[in-house]
């Protein structure tokens, strides 16, 4: 299982690092919208630059999307019956089919 446990580790490395660059852009918007109320000709150059941090915000969205797909892909893979169920089974078929 020290796989996985490498996984979850570099999952929540990754979910960390999206949530610090999520942070750190909104701080940044937050920044451009206060220069922009203060004079509004500085629209024209900050505009681009604050199209390109919603991107980078909505990448980590999609970063983060990947991975759940990634979790939940891993977790149905690692299914497996212990020896325990699959008797319990077996004695239910057996009983069944009597």
């Amino acid at each position: 299982m020290k796989k996985d446990s490498d996984v979850d580790t570099l999952i929540g490395e990754a979910l960390e690092n999206i949530r610090d660059d999520r942070k750190l852009a909104r701080e940044f918007l937050n920044e451009i919208a206060n220069q922009i109320a203060v004079d509004a000709d500085n629209n024209r150059g900050l505009s681009p630059v604050a199209a390109k941090h919603i991107e980078t915000m909505q990448r980590s969205n999609e970063q983060l999307v990947k991975i759940i797909g990634l979790k939940s892909k891993n977790q149905e893979q690692n299914f497996e019956l212990s020896e325990s169920d699959k008797n319990e089974i077996y004695d239910i078929l057996q009983k069944d089919s009597n």
